[in-house]
C-alpha cells in the first residue's frame, strides 16, 4: 500500500513571516515609531484585533472596498457578527466612545501599532495581513491638528533616514459641498458609464467620490475631463483648507495640489493626504490620512472632529532596504558556555544566569558536544567571549575564559565572569 504524502504547509497567501533576520528593521522601524508618537504628545492605545462587524461596516460606505470584497467577516459560537480590524481609526473611535475619552482635555491624541487584516490582492509592500503604525488626533477641528499630523508622520519618515519624498495634498469637502459636486460628477459620468470599468459601474451607483480614485488606465482620460471638487467648495472648506497649507508652509513642509486624490474609505472630510516616494510609481503612497469629522456620529455618539494617518512597516522596510538604509544587526551574544562533562554543566546554567543577571547576553552549549563543536558554535552565533568549564575548571572554580576577536584566553574566577566581560549593553528589546 502506497504511503500517504503529508501535506506540507506555508504561511497563507498573502502573509508572511518576521524571521530573525528581519527583526533588526522591525525593533527600528517600531522604535523610531514610538519615540516620534511620544515626542509630538500621542499615547499608546491598543483595540482589540476583531470588534462588533458594525463597527467597520456601518463607518467604511457602500461602495467600498472594504465592505465590498476586503473585510474578513464571520461569526463566533455565540452568532455575534465580528469582523477582523481592517484599518485602525474606527476602533480607536469606538474606544473613545465607550471609555468616556470626551471627558479628557482635547484634543486626545492617540497612536497605536497594530495588524491589519484586508483580503487584497498581494503585491509588493501590500499584504493581507500587515503591521500599521496609526495617529489619531481625537477633539480638534482646527486646520492646526491636520498640520500636526502631517508633520509627525514627515517627522517619523525623516528620522527613519528615508529620503526625499512627496507630500500630496488635496480636500474633498464636507457634507455642506460635497454633495454639489457628486451631482455634478453623476451628471458628468452618467453618458460615459460604457467607457470605464465594471467597478466604476458600481461605484456610479454607491460611491461616487471614488470614481476619482480609479487605477484602471481605461478610466483615466474620463477621470482627467471629470468636474474638479475644488469649483464646488463652501466657504468654511476653502478657508480650512487655506489654513492648512500656511500651516504647511509655515513647517516648511512642500507638498503638491492633486485634486484627484480621495481616499477609500467614506468617513472622510475636508483634508487628505498621502506620502510617496520620489522614484516609486503612483501606486506607491508610504502613508496616508486625512480629517474624518462625521465618523464618530456613525458611531453612535456625538459630533466629534478627528483627522489622523496610517502608514504600513511592511512597506517602510521595503523603502528602506531599496534606499540602502543600514541597520545595525541584532546583537550577538556577549558569552558563550561550553562545557566538557556532564558535571560542569550545573555550572554553566550557574554561570548564564549570573552573566544574564548583570545585563550580558548568555548562552549555554547544548550537551555531548566535543569543544570544537562548541567553538564552531559560538563563532557561528557571533559570541565575543568563550567561557569553558571542564574538569580543571571545576575543581579550580575558574572559566577559561577565550576572546574570539583576538584569540587571548585567562583564567577568570566564576564570580568575576560578568565583570570581565565589560559593560552591558542597554537592551533595545
Amino acid at each position: 500500500m502506497a504511503e500517504k504524502k503529508l501535506e506540507k504547509f506555508a504561511a497563507p497567501r498573502g502573509t508572511h513571516d518576521i524571521l530573525p533576520e528581519d527583526w533588526p528593521y522591525w525593533r527600528y522601524v517600531r522604535d523610531t515609531a514610538e519615540r516620534i508618537c511620544e515626542l509630538f504628545g500621542y499615547r499608546r492605545i491598543d483595540t482589540p484585533v476583531f470588534e462588533s462587524a458594525g463597527v467597520y461596516l456601518r463607518t467604511a460606505g457602500a461602495g467600498t472596498d472594504i465592505v465590498e470584497k476586503e473585510v474578513y467577516l464571520f461569526e463566533d459560537r455565540g452568532e455575534a457578527r465580528l469582523a477582523l480590524r481592517p484599518e485602525g481609526t474606527a476602533g480607536v473611535m469606538r474606544a473613545y466612545l465607550e471609555h468616556g475619552m470626551s471627558s479628557l482635555p482635547q484634543p486626545v491624541r492617540l497612536y497605536y501599532i497594530a495588524p491589519n487584516f484586508r483580503y487584497d490582492r498581494p503585491q509588493a509592500g501590500r499584504y493581507r495581513q500587515h503591521t500599521q503604525l496609526g495617529v489619531e488626533n481625537i477633539g480638534d477641528g482646527d486646520p492646526l491638528a491636520d498640520a500636526e499630523v502631517v508633520d509627525l508622520l514627515r517627522t517619523f519618515y525623516r528620522e527613519l533616514g528615508l529620503g526625499d519624498f512627496v507630500l500630496k495634498l488635496n480636500t474633498i469637502g464636507d457634507s455642506e459641498c460635497r454633495p454639489k459636486f457628486i451631482e455634478a460628477l453623476r451628471d458628468y459620468y452618467r453618458p460615459r458609464l460604457d467607457e470605464v470599468c465594471a467597478d466604476d459601474r458600481v461605484r456610479f451607483e454607491k460611491n461616487p467620490m471614488r470614481l476619482l480614485d480609479c487605477k484602471e488606465e481605461r478610466c483615466q482620460p474620463v477621470i482627467a475631463a471629470a468636474p474638479r471638487l475644488s469649483d464646488y467648495l463652501c466657504d468654511a472648506c476653502r478657508e480650512h483648507f487655506s489654513m492648512l497649507r500656511e500651516y504647511l508652509d509655515a513647517l516648511g513642509i512642500a507638498y503638491e495640489l492633486d485634486e484627484r486624490l480621495v481616499r477609500g474609505l467614506d468617513y472622510y472630510t475636508r483634508t487628505v493626504f498621502e506620502f510617496h516616494p520620489f522614484q516609486e510609481g503612483a501606486q506607491s503612497a508610504l502613508g496616508s490620512g486625512g480629517r474624518y469629522d462625521g465618523l464618530m456620529e456613525l458611531l453612535g455618539g456625538p459630533a466629534t472632529p478627528g483627522v489622523g494617518f496610517g502608514t504600513g512597516f511592511e512597506r517602510l522596510i521595503l523603502q528602506l532596504h531599496r534606499e540602502g538604509v543600514e541597520i545595525s544587526p541584532a546583537d550577538a551574544p556577549a558569552l558563550f558556555v561550553a562545557h566538557l562533562m556532564p558535571e560542569a554543566a550545573k555550572a554553566a546554567l550557574r554561570l548564564a544566569d549570573a552573566v544574564r543577571a548583570a545585563g550580558h547576553e548568555a548562552i549555554v552549549s547544548s550537551a555531548g558536544r566535543s569543544l570544537k563543536a562548541q567553538m564552531r558554535h559560538a563563532d557561528a552565533l557571533g559570541a565575543r567571549f568563550v567561557a569553558i568549564i571542564g574538569a580543571e575548571e571545576l575543581a579550580s572554580g575558574d572559566v577559561t575564559l577565550r576572546d574570539l576577536r583576538d584569540h587571548s584566553e585567562r583564567r577568570v574566577p566564576l564570580a568575576d565572569v560578568p565583570e570581565a566581560l565589560g559593560p552591558a549593553v542597554p537592551s533595545t528589546q
